[in-house]
């Protein structure tokens, strides 16, 4: 499912237009990434908790030439998927 289909989805379950369920997915999206931005956690019970951790910069090599390279500290975006959803895909 692409986000299109999603878009769809939605407009189907909600009797929404597709440019109002357009307009609320990303609406999702956005708050989502926002609180993500400033450091927060978003947990949708039934569903997951999206979160942020912090990866430490540290030094890798090139496959191919063998030489050593930095790599910066990043943030990375987890996703731990909540009971409803593993029942959902388990059953």
């Amino acid at each position: 499912m692409n986000k299109n289909d999603l878009i769809a989805e939605v407009a189907d379950a909600s009797g929404l237009s597709k440019t109002d369920a357009a307009k609320a997915v990303e609406g999702v999206f956005d708050a989502i990434g926002t609180a993500l931005r400033k450091g927060g956690e978003v947990r949708l019970v039934g569903f997951g908790t999206f979160s942020v951790s912090k990866r430490a910069a540290s030094e890798g090599r090139n496959p191919r030439t063998g030489e050593k390279i930095k790599i910066p500290a990043s943030r990375q975006v987890k996703f731990k998927p909540g009971k409803g959803l593993k029942d959902t895909v388990n059953t």
